[in-house]
């Protein structure tokens, strides 16, 4: 008898499958990658397997899509990639969907960020265009951890007049991104999301967007139900892309919001967590 989300506990891991799951959906960070940014050897042989199954595998990442698509260079036709946490969505170099913020609220985030900064906030701001990430910082402290995620950046000397279609506004805090820069933020909670996407980060997009709804877009668009979705988070970011999907699971060391969120556990991201999860599901 295939499994079923309801026999699995959250607190217990999944009976072997197979289940009938047609689209695997994971964070990258923190979830699919180890605390080193290494994506495990297994993921290649798991895709062609998942390939071959006619499951489709979806990376949903803040990162941006330039960056997603250098990563699975190899394997990434048919592949969709969730960037820039859901507002781009682009299969085989065509965009799916989009969902950009107005240039009045960018210009906005880059002079919070630089009032921040003068408070003494060691916080710096890329602003995520569909060509590139721009930023005015220039040490070489932030814009390494810049280029771990954009591989497509520019130095700029303003970001108030960044030319490009903006996606989102990404703040990299070197302190705590939820303690400090996130309630700085306030005043666009009300119009605008503003997620902490990890411990040093925190995204501003459109209310409208966030990877729930660009999965949510996808399942419509490849005719997909949440009870044939597998997906895999661990932070906050993550959240309503849990709420898409019957099979969704926190891995170990996830924030605490998320276990709670999410159906089921699977083991953490240097245990080959989603690896080992979609392998017990599918009977692999």
């Amino acid at each position: 008898m295939p499994a079923t989300p309801e026999s699995l506990p959250v607190d217990q891991g999944p009976p072997a499958g197979p289940a009938d799951i047609r689209l695997v959906v994971s964070d990258m960070d923190g979830t699919l990658l180890d605390d080193d940014k290494r994506i495990p050897d297994g993921l290649w042989p798991m895709l062609a397997e998942l390939r071959r199954r006619g499951v489709l595998f979806s990376p949903a990442s803040g990162r941006q899509y330039a960056t997603l698509a250098r990563q699975f260079a190899e394997v990434a036709d048919g592949m969709v990639f969730i960037a820039e946490n859901g507002t781009y969505v682009v299969r085989d170099g065509v965009e799916l969907s989009s969902d950009p913020l107005h240039g009045r609220v960018v210009a906005a985030l880059a002079r919070a960020v630089r009032e921040l900064a003068a408070d003494g906030v060691d916080v710096g701001a890329v602003v995520c265009g569909k060509r590139s990430a721009y930023v005015e910082r220039t040490d070489e402290a932030f814009l390494t951890e810049v280029r771990r995620y954009y591989v497509e950046n520019r130095i700029v000397d303003d970001l108030t007049a960044v030319d490009d279609e903006v996606l989102k506004v990404a703040l990299f805090d070197f302190g705590s991104a939820e303690r400090t820069t996130a309630p700085a933020l306030q005043a666009f909670t009300a119009t605008h999301q503003v997620v902490v996407s990890g411990e040093h980060w925190v995204d501003v997009m459109n209310a409208t967007a966030n990877k729930g709804a660009a999965l949510r877009g996808l399942q419509r668009e490849l005719g997909i139900t949440p009870a044939q979705t597998m997906v895999f988070g661990d932070y906050l970011n993550d959240l309503e892309m849990l709420d898409a999907a019957d099979w969704s699971f926190a891995v170990a060391g996830a924030h605490p919001e998320v276990v709670r969120r999410a159906r089921h556990l699977a083991p953490s991201n240097n245990d080959n967590g989603v690896l080992r999860t979609i392998a017990r599901v599918l009977g692999i």
